[in-house]
């Protein structure tokens, strides 16, 4: 199933905060994405803040996932997850008139 995960940085929280962890966050990103779970990473330009594609079984397997990220085990980040299902709506193009 394919997941999209929205990072949220908790409030309160400074750059300062994240900078000690952020090679180690990259490290981890990269083994999930060389392990086939994450598949795409991008920032959102207004925020900054990650946007990733996963392949996992479920939602729950997602999260266990994140749940693995220095960033997110030390409570700086958390992320909303969308599972999402392909588009459809090009059937009805093909579908007959009655």
């Amino acid at each position: 199933m394919k997941i999209l995960a929205l990072e949220r940085a908790e409030p309160n929280r400074t750059t300062a905060d994240f900078q000690s962890h952020l090679k180690a966050e990259a490290r981890r990103v990269w083994e999930l994405q060389q392990a086939g779970i994450i598949r795409e990473v991008h920032f959102d330009a207004r925020a900054h803040t990650a946007v990733l594609t996963l392949e996992c079984a479920g939602v729950e397997d997602a999260q266990a996932a994140l749940d693995t990220l220095p960033l997110v085990e030390r409570g700086l980040i958390t992320f909303e997850l969308i599972a999402l299902t392909p588009y459809d709506g090009f059937a009805r193009l093909f579908a007959g008139d009655a």
